[in-house]
C-alpha cells in the first residue's frame, strides 16, 4: 500500500481500533484491481469484543427515550446530507457504481435514515379485553437485544443504513459485519453514528471476511437476532445457525426475477423497464429481472427495440451521467458472469448483443434461445445479462414466471387491469410491480422475498414486528 493510502478500521464500544491480532486485508478498486484501502481484518477476538460491547450497552440503550433515539438518528441524517459528496465518491471508487446509481443509492439511504428517526414513536402496544373482572390488560413492545447485521457489497450504503438504523430506532444495539468489498463505506456509516452522539456500544462495526468470522458472530449466545443480505446459500446456512440458537432472523437473498410483457403493453415503457431492471449497476442487483417473457404478438418488435437500447448503453467514465455499465466487483464474480454467458452460447443460445469484456466490465448482454439445460436459465447471474423468452399467452407467461425456486420480485407490463391484478395475486414473489421494473424499494414497505429469495421482511413497519418482543401486562384492581 502506498504511503497515505486510505484505511478502514473496526469501531467497537465507541472507539476506532485495529484488529486484535493486527491483521489487515487490501480492499481493491474494481475498475483497476489496484489497492483502494487497507482494512482491519477482524478475528474471533474482535467478534467477542464487539458483541460484548453491544450486550453491555443494551441495558442502558434500551431504556433511552424515543426523543433521544429520534434525535440521534435525525442528527445522523443531517450529517449524512452534509457529507453527500464523500459518500458518492466512495460508492463510485470502492464498488464501481456509475454516478447515477451512486446518487440514487445515497438518496434512498438518506430517506431510510430519516424514516428510521420516526420509528421510535411508532413502536406501540395496545389495550386488550380481559375475561377477568377488574383487570386492566395491555401489551407493550420491548427491544429484543443485540442484533447482528450482515451487509452486502452492491448497495452497502442502503443496507448499512437500513440494517442498523431501524434496530437502533427500536432500542436494540447492533454489531454490523460489512462486506469485505465495502469496508470504507461501512466506516463512513459508523462515523455518522459516532458524530451524531450515539452512546458507545450501541453501534459496533466489524470489517473482514464472513467465511472467517460470520459464524462466530451469528451464533454468539448474546446475539438475539440476525438480519442478513447476501446469497441464498449463505442465508440458508445462517438460518440453520439461528434455529440452533433460537434467534430471530430476516434474510434478503438472491433472485432471478421475471418480467412479463403482454401484447397490449406500452412497449417503450416496457423496454425502459427492462433496461432499468436488468442493467442498473451492471446487473449486480438481487431484484434484477433477468428473465423476460414476451407475448408472441409483440415479441419481435419488443426485442428489436430492446436490442437497440441495450447496445447504446454507456460504458464510459463512472462519473459521467451517461454511463450505465461499470465494472463487475471481483474476479470471482467476473468468472461467474463469463461462465453463464459462455455456457449458454455453447449450448445453443443466441447472443443478440454484448457478451464481450472491456477489462473488468462486461458489455450489456442479451440472449435468446435459452433453455433449462443452461445455467443462466435459473441461476442468479449477478451481472448485466438477460434472456428473452417468447410465450404464447398470459397463462404461459405466468407459468414460466413461477417456474423458479426464487421469489423476490416480479414485474408485468400490460394495460389489462384484470390480468395485472391476477398476476399480482398469483406470482410467487414477495413483491410485484405493474408497469414498472422489478427494482423498487421504499423505507416503509415490506421488502423481501419467498423461497430461496429469503425469509421475513425489511422496512420500518416490518422491523417493528421483527425486532421487538410483545409483553403482556395486567393490573388487577
Amino acid at each position: 500500500m502506498a504511503t497515505g493510502q486510505r484505511t478502514a478500521k473496526l469501531y467497537i464500544d465507541g472507539a476506532w481500533s485495529d484488529a486484535s491480532e493486527g491483521a489487515t486485508f487490501v480492499d481493491t478498486d474494481p475498475e483497476t484491481d489496484q489497492p483502494y484501502a487497507l482494512a482491519a481484518r477482524a478475528g474471533v477476538a474482535d467478534v467477542q469484543r464487539a458483541v460484548h460491547a453491544a450486550d453491555a450497552a443494551f441495558a442502558g440503550y434500551s431504556s433511552t427515550t424515543p426523543k433521544e433515539r429520534e434525535h440521534w438518528l435525525m442528527q445522523a441524517a443531517h450529517l449524512m446530507a452534509e457529507r453527500k459528496s464523500q459518500f458518492i465518491d466512495v460508492l463510485i471508487d470502492e464498488i464501481g457504481s456509475p454516478v447515477k446509481k451512486a446518487e440514487f443509492e445515497f438518496g434512498k439511504a438518506l430517506s431510510m435514515l430519516r424514516a428510521a428517526a420516526g420509528v421510535p414513536r411508532q413502536c406501540t402496544g395496545k389495550t386488550l379485553p380481559s375475561d377477568q373482572p377488574g383487570r386492566f390488560s395491555y401489551s407493550v413492545r420491548r427491544p429484543i437485544g443485540p442484533v447482528a447485521a450482515v451487509t452486502p457489497f452492491n448497495v452497502p450504503l442502503i443496507k448499512g443504513i437500513r440494517l442498523s438504523a431501524n434496530p437502533l430506532a427500536l432500542g436494540n444495539t447492533v454489531v454490523m459485519l460489512a462486506s469485505e468489498d465495502a469496508p470504507v463505506m461501512a466506516n463512513l456509516v459508523a462515523q455518522l453514528y459516532q458524530d451524531a452522539g450515539l452512546p458507545p456500544g450501541a453501534f459496533n462495526l466489524l470489517t473482514g471476511f464472513g467465511h472467517e468470522i460470520g459464524d462466530d458472530l451469528t451464533s454468539h449466545p448474546a446475539v438475539r437476532m440476525i438480519t442478513f443480505t447476501g446469497s441464498s446459500r449463505v442465508g440458508q446456512h445462517i438460518q440453520r445457525l439461528a434455529a440452533a440458537g433460537n434467534k430471530r432472523v430476516t434474510l434478503e437473498l438472491g433472485g432471478k426475477s421475471p418480467m412479463v410483457v403482454l401484447e397490449d403493453a406500452d412497449l417503450g415503457r416496457a423496454v425502459e423497464g427492462a433496461i432499468h431492471g436488468v442493467y442498473t449497476f451492471q446487473g449486480q442487483v438481487c431484484m434484477g429481472n433477468g428473465r423476460i417473457y414476451v407475448e408472441d404478438g409483440v415479441h419481435d418488435r419488443f426485442l428489436a427495440l430492446l436490442v437497440e437500447r441495450v447496445g447504446a448503453l454507456g460504458m464510459g467514465d463512472l462519473r459521467d451521467p451517461a454511463t450505465t455499465i461499470g465494472p463487475i466487483i471481483s474476479s470471482r464474480q467476473r468468472e461467474r458472469v463469463r461462465g453463464h454467458i459462455e455456457d449458454a452460447v455453447v449450448r445453443g443460445a443466441r447472443l443478440l448483443t454484448g457478451g464481450r469484456w472491456r477489462h473488468n466490465r462486461c458489455e450489456p448482454t442479451l440472449l435468446t434461445g435459452v433453455d433449462e439445460s443452461m445455467v443462466v436459465c435459473r441461476q442468479e447471474t449477478f451481472g448485466p445479462v438477460a434472456a428473452v423468452y417468447r410465450v404464447a399467452d398470459y397463462a404461459q407467461a405466468l407459468e414460466q414466471a413461477n417456474a423458479t425456486d426464487y421469489g423476490l420480485s416480479a414485474a408485468i407490463f400490460t394495460r389489462d387491469i384484470d390480468k395485472a391484478l391476477h398476476f399480482a395475486g398469483h406470482i410467487g414473489a414477495g413483491m410485484c410491480h405493474i408497469n414498472a421494473s422489478a427494482l423498487q424499494d421504499e423505507p416503509h414497505v415490506p421488502f423481501g422475498g419467498n423461497g430461496a429469495s429469503g425469509f421475513g421482511r425489511e422496512g420500518t413497519e416490518a422491523d417493528i414486528e421483527a425486532m421487538t418482543e410483545l409483553r403482556w401486562v395486567t393490573i388487577n384492581s
